[in-house]
C-alpha cells in the first residue's frame, strides 16, 4: 500500500458498492456517476496494492482483501459521521445537546439528582430523555439516536463501552401484613405458592429473576406482570401479590413502614448498573462529565 492517506470519498463508495453488490445502486445512493465509482473503486485498488472487488457479470463482491478493508472502512466512516454528530451539537450561539436514553427506574430515581448538577455545569446543553429497558438502549444507540444509556450491563456488550455505576440487590416485597414480614422469614415451601407482580418478563431483570429461580429449581407463579415499577408498588401495598424490585425503588416505601423488604435468600441476586455507550465513539467533555456525576450519584445506591 501506498505512503499516501486513503481518501474517505472513495472508502465511502467502496462501503455503499460493497453492501449494494452495484454499481448502478453505489451510483444512484451516492448521486455520482457509474463511470465516476468505478474510476474510485481503481483508484482504491491502486492505493491499496491489491484486487478488492470481484466482478461477475453485474455483481460485484468484495474480495478476501476487499473484505478486511471494509471493517475498517466502516469503522472510519462511522468515526466520521460521529465527529460530525459532535459538531452538530455545537448548534447555534454555542449551545449543545446530550440525548441520553434510561430505564424507567432509572428515570425515576437516578436522572433527577444528576441532571440537576449537569444542569448547573452545562445550563446551554440541551437534554432529550428516552426511556426503555436496555434492549431497546442498545438499538438506539447502534442507530445513532442518543449518545448514553443508563441501564443494567447486557450480557454481551460489544461493541459496546459499559462505565459501571453501581451494584444492587434483588429482595422480595411485602405488604407489611404478608406472612413474610410478620414472621421475618420466607419458608422456601411458601416461594412457589405466592402471587407474583413483576416487571416485564421479557426485561434483562425479568430473564435474571428466571434464571435465578431456575437455579434453585422453583417455579414462580406470576399473576400480573407490569411495565410501571410505580403500579407495582401499590398493588404490592395493598397484598395484592409479591413482587421482587431493589432495595433503593422502594425506599421511600420502606422507610415509611408502607413495604417490606426481604432477601430472596442465601444467595442473593445482584445487578450491574452503568452508562453505555458505542464502542468506537470518542465522548465528548459533556458526556465524559456526566458519566463522572452519574458515578457520583450511583454510589448512593449501591449494596
Amino acid at each position: 500500500m501506498g505512503s499516501q492517506t486513503l481518501d474517505t470519498r472513495q472508502l465511502r463508495a467502496f462501503a455503499v458498492l460493497a453492501r449494494t453488490g452495484s454499481f448502478t445502486k453505489a451510483a444512484t445512493e451516492l448521486h455520482l456517476t457509474q463511470s465516476a465509482v468505478s474510476h474510485a473503486m481503481k483508484a482504491l485498488e491502486q492505493e491499496a496494492g491489491c484486487r478488492l472487488l470481484d466482478r461477475t457479470g453485474k455483481k460485484v463482491t468484495p474480495t478476501e482483501a476487499g473484505e478486511l478493508l471494509l471493517v475498517h472502512a466502516e469503522r472510519i466512516l462511522a468515526e466520521m459521521a460521529h465527529a460530525r454528530a459532535a459538531l452538530e451539537k455545537l448548534g447555534k450561539w454555542g449551545q449543545s445537546r446530550l440525548r441520553i436514553g434510561a430505564s424507567a427506574t432509572a428515570c425515576q430515581h437516578v436522572l433527577p439528582p444528576v441532571l440537576r448538577e449537569f444542569g448547573q455545569e452545562f445550563p446551554k446543553c440541551r437534554i432529550t430523555i428516552e426511556p426503555g429497558d436496555t434492549p431497546e438502549m442498545i438499538e438506539l444507540l447502534r442507530n445513532g439516536k442518543i449518545d448514553l444509556a443508563v441501564n443494567l450491563e447486557p450480557p454481551s456488550r460489544e461493541p459496546l463501552e459499559f462505565r459501571p455505576l453501581f451494584n444492587d440487590e434483588m429482595r422480595f416485597i411485602v405488604a407489611p401484613s404478608h406472612p413474610w414480614a410478620v414472621n421475618g422469614r420466607v419458608p422456601r415451601e411458601d416461594v412457589a405458592m405466592q402471587n407474583y407482580i413483576l416487571y416485564s418478563r421479557k426485561s434483562y431483570t425479568g430473564a435474571m429473576i428466571d434464571d435465578y429461580f431456575s437455579e434453585e429449581e422453583i417455579v414462580l407463579r406470576t399473576a400480573i406482570e407490569m411495565g410501571s415499577i410505580s403500579a407495582i408498588k401499590e398493588m404490592v401495598k395493598l397484598d395484592i401479590g409479591v413482587s421482587i424490585l431493589a432495595p433503593w425503588t422502594v425506599a421511600d416505601e420502606t422507610t415509611a413502614g408502607t413495604l417490606v423488604s426481604i432477601p430472596l435468600g442465601k444467595r442473593k441476586l445482584k445487578r450491574r448498573w452503568g452508562v453505555l455507550h458505542w464502542q468506537s465513539r470518542r465522548l465528548s467533555i459533556q458526556e465524559e462529565r456526566f458519566v463522572k456525576i452519574a458515578q457520583n450519584v450511583g454510589k448512593q445506591f449501591a449494596m
